[in-house]
């Protein structure tokens, strides 16, 4: 077994996650305190990315025999996919300059994200009233974020009823965000993403009407293969 000195920063965020959200109980307020410590010291590189890396395909990784993914020549929304299980999901989005992920939430989630590198503008909401007119959702929300995040920044944690649940980004430059889900985006299990479109309520400062719409047919996302250290699961255990 390795010592705890040679495992990869994602490693131990990975038996952290583990160790928190696998319990019976609800995390406390110490542990998502110390999750959030644990994505705070991480950067691009541990996750298999070269903030600086322009060209269109791989780079040699100088520390090891692995592949880096060149974050600077990311041309589309592009979603790394790091692990995931019935209890939470880990997981890097890529940002061109200008791309953006409207409006969505995050059903009875609780969300650690890291700002690898770069700046991006983001805005968030949480619920004040909501109704669910026929199959769409509507309500009053109060925006609770409405800035740009450069990093280096501290991560930003948001649960299912606060924190910002329902939120936006657009890439201000290109951008990575690490992103620890619990539980994981589920569709067979109610837990899948709604999108929004937000109107502010001039009369009332710092609030908006909310109304669900479909999936952006401009919205693309592609997919890049994890590049990082390789992470030892609890199945690979078992």
């Amino acid at each position: 077994m390795e010592c705890a000195t040679e495992r990869s920063k994602i490693q131990v965020i990975y038996d952290a996650c583990n160790a928190v959200f696998s319990q019976k109980e609800l995390p406390t307020f110490q542990q998502i305190h110390w999750l959030r410590n644990l994505l705070d010291i991480t950067t691009a590189i541990d996750v298999g990315i070269d903030e600086l890396g322009f060209c269109g395909s791989e780079l040699p990784n100088p520390k090891s025999d692995q592949r880096l993914i060149c974050g600077q020549g990311v041309s589309e929304i592009t979603y790394i996919h790091i692990h995931e299980c019935d209890n939470f999901s880990m997981g890097v989005f890529c940002f061109p300059a200008g791309g953006t992920f409207p409006l969505h939430d995050h059903p009875g989630m609780t969300v650690i994200s890291k700002l690898l590198y770069g700046t991006v503008y983001v805005k968030a909401y949480d619920w004040m009233k909501v109704e669910n007119s026929g199959c769409r959702t509507s309500g009053l929300a109060a925006c609770v974020a409405d800035e740009i995040f450069k990093a280096p920044c501290e991560p930003s944690v948001l649960f299912p009823r606060s924190g910002g649940n329902i939120h936006s980004f657009t890439a201000l430059t290109p951008c990575a965000i690490l992103d620890v889900l619990s539980p994981p985006y589920s569709e067979e299990l109610g837990r899948g993403s709604t999108y929004f479109s937000d109107f502010p309520i001039p009369y009332l400062p710092g609030y908006a009407m909310l109304e669900e719409k479909d999936l952006p047919d401009d919205l693309v996302v592609i997919g890049e293969p994890y590049l990082g250290p390789p992470i030892v699961s609890q199945d690979d255990i078992l």
